[in-house]
């Protein structure tokens, strides 16, 4: 079926150039139709499978290439996907074109040689090597590298996946068995881009689930990108570091641990792969920081081999770290909320507008010392130590500000500001997290219902009503058929939780504290920040909802409420026995009696011999003398 969309074939191969000596020879890759990645299905002859992945299965094969001129066989390697439903295998091939064309020249990445299909499955056709760092860890004493030798592979891998990123190209399946190893020992990056093919390609069954990578080495938004999402450049970062500790330690990350097991670690408890204790400060901390739940708060692939590299001038031969730090400190998140590389990201520039920096998931500035203003000069450097002078409206000289405590504001708008789109798209949420803006009004946004940031203009936006972490919501009454599960009150209607956290997306991560649960799997619920409004004391109308805003602030309100109630009672009760039982009123005593009988709503109450057991006050009350009571 593919066979039809492209008949072009690709001429792509290698062969060996004299040039004088015979002892100069060197190898050369010549591709005569690089536009066109098609390969004929018929060139190619399956030898036998050498590996399996969670996006289908490789196989060694020879490719068959000939011309005028040449008649050749070469061994390849084919990656043979899972079956894609007949619908999307268009979007699939025209994402490998462009795939195909950005890899083109560069180095440190597995060659591809084309595409084709096999038996209805699409087939990625790629260079053949004969073995990946997976390999050679196999083979070694102990199973881990030298620090050396993971300084050096990581940084020719970094390098690779930089490039990639330069070109928009996330692998998102980064691990040990995907670093191929080529006959100069040189790590090269292999299955590029793949999972990014398959992004948002469903799966073809509902029986089957189709994830973004290996379960040991994803990401927490690699899990679920539409709803815990998005992925970017950071997620990488993520599986590129879970790659250097099992590099280090021999020990695949969450090793032992189901694919649930590694779901509920990674995703619900936010939990980190062990990183070893003996390697130099600066990758411990590099390290940690990918390791943060947050991907706006890990570093790019530029600032991991810029640490890389300058770690490894500081490593002698026989791997002893010779730096001068004596201990060694995390790059933990600031007041704010931020780590250094999150602030790093954002260099400000004279002419900028800036106002002061928000904290991570907050509504509003704790700290509004800058409203907002220009930046008219720079000190020394702008990353998270600097300093920049800002001159602000209606203040004479400018004041001089660290730039970390700093955001720029282009149009009125600034990374991490709500927004919502001005036509709203069925597919996904309107409502999201702004995460850049250029000079030039373009912006990424991160919205519930798309896997990868969204991409637009900042006049498609508008300003959005913010939620921070503690606020109170409920879904809308409006609302009938909400985007994720959301628990009913006893009476039917929705309930009342509050914020936990935000995700990059804008998904909202709700707990009820007014519902009494046991275990994690019911304790938390995802929300969509269009669907839901707040809700607060201040603002329940009438005592009957300020006390059912209490019972949602924690689930023991009520029965404390009713033990009260209890406790309140018998004392109360306690206390009317006490007065009734000592009220005993003094009378004058006499001995004649007022009346052998009286009439009380048409019943005789007696005399004396049938008034004795009535207390003395009760046979007051009945009309009956003291002396008679008694």
């Amino acid at each position: 079926m593919a066979g039809k969309l492209v008949s072009a074939q690709p001429n792509t191969f290698e062969y060996e150039l004299l040039e004088g000596d015979p002892d100069r020879i060197k190898t050369v890759v010549a591709t005569s139709n690089p536009s066109t990645p098609w390969i004929d299905p018929a060139t190619l002859k399956l030898r036998h499978r050498i590996g399996r992945g969670p996006f289908g299965d490789v196989w060694l094969a020879t490719l068959h290439q000939c011309s005028e001129d040449y008649d050749e066989y070469h061994e390849v390697a084919i990656k043979m996907l899972t079956p894609i439903k007949e619908e999307y295998m268009r979007t699939v091939l025209d994402k490998f074109d462009n795939l195909f064309s950005k890899c083109q020249g560069i180095e440190g990445v597995c060659l591809l040689h084309g595409i084709s299909t096999i038996s209805g499955k699409i087939c990625i056709i790629m260079k053949f090597y004969e073995g990946s760092i997976a390999d050679r860890m196999a083979r070694l004493k102990g199973g881990k590298f030298t620090l050396l030798d993971v300084l050096r592979y990581g940084i020719e891998l970094a390098q690779g996946i930089l490039e990639l990123h330069a070109k928009d190209i996330l692998v998102l399946n980064l691990k040990i068995s995907n670093f191929l190893l080529d006959i100069n020992d040189q790590a090269v990056l292999g299955d590029v881009g793949i999972p990014f093919l398959l992004l948002e390609v469903p799966p073809p069954s509902s029986d089957v689930s189709r994830r973004l990578g290996t379960p040991n080495y994803m990401a927490p938004e690699q899990w679920q990108p539409e709803e815990r999402g998005p992925v970017s450049l950071e997620t990488d970062s993520w599986g590129f570091a879970c790659s250097i500790v099992e590099m280090l330690t021999g020990v695949q990350p969450w090793c032992g641990r189901s694919v649930e097991e590694i779901y509920e670690s990674v995703v619900i408890k936010q939990e980190k792969p062990h990183i070893p204790a003996d390697i130099p400060p600066p990758v411990e901390n590099v390290l940690l920081s990918c390791f943060e739940y947050d991907f706006r708060n890990r570093p790019l692939m530029k600032d991991i081999l810029s640490v890389l590299r300058s770690s490894q001038n500081m490593v002698n031969t026989d791997g002893v770290w010779t730096g001068m730090e004596d201990r060694k400190i995390s790059d933990k998140p600031s007041g704010y909320g931020y780590t250094k590389w999150f602030l790093s990201k954002d260099h400000l520039q004279v002419g900028d507008t800036v106002r002061s920096r928000k904290p991570l998931n907050s509504c509003g500035h704790e700290y509004m010392d800058v409203p907002e203003g220009t930046v008219v000069g720079l000190e020394h450097d702008t990353d998270q130590n600097g300093f920049v002078l800002v001159r602000v409206p209606r203040i004479h000289d400018p004041l001089r500000v660290p730039a970390s405590t700093l955001e720029r504001v282009i149009h009125g708008l600034a990374a991490g500001d709500w927004v919502r789109l001005k036509e709203e798209n069925k597919k996904h949420s309107p409502v999201g997290i702004l995460h850049s803006i250029n000079s030039d009004g373009n912006v990424t946004v991160g919205f519930i219902g798309v896997g990868t940031l969204w991409k637009g203009n900042s006049s498609d936006l508008q300003m959005a009503e913010p939620y921070f972490v503690g606020q109170f919501v409920r879904l809308k009454t409006n609302v009938i058929n909400p985007r994720f599960e959301w628990p009913h009150k006893t009476g039917g209607g929705w309930a009342t939780g509050k914020i936990w956290r935000i995700l990059p997306n804008g998904c909202l991560i709700v707990k009820f504290p007014g519902r009494l649960t046991f275990g994690e799997k019911y304790s938390s619920f995802l929300a969509d920040p269009a669907e839901v409004e707040t809700i607060s004391f201040s603002t329940c109308p009438g005592i009957v909802k300020k006390y059912q805003h209490l019972e949602d602030f924690h689930w023991a309100v009520r029965p404390l409420l009713i033990v009260l109630g209890i406790f309140t009672a018998v004392k109360m009760g306690t206390f009317v026995g006490k007065k009734i039982g000592g009220s005993k009123v003094k009378r004058p005593q006499s001995s004649t009696v007022q009346g052998d009988s009286q009439q009380t709503d048409g019943q005789t109450i007696g005399n004396a011999n049938n008034s004795a057991w009535l207390p003395p006050s009760v046979a007051n009350i009945l009309g009956v003398s003291a002396a008679a009571a008694r």
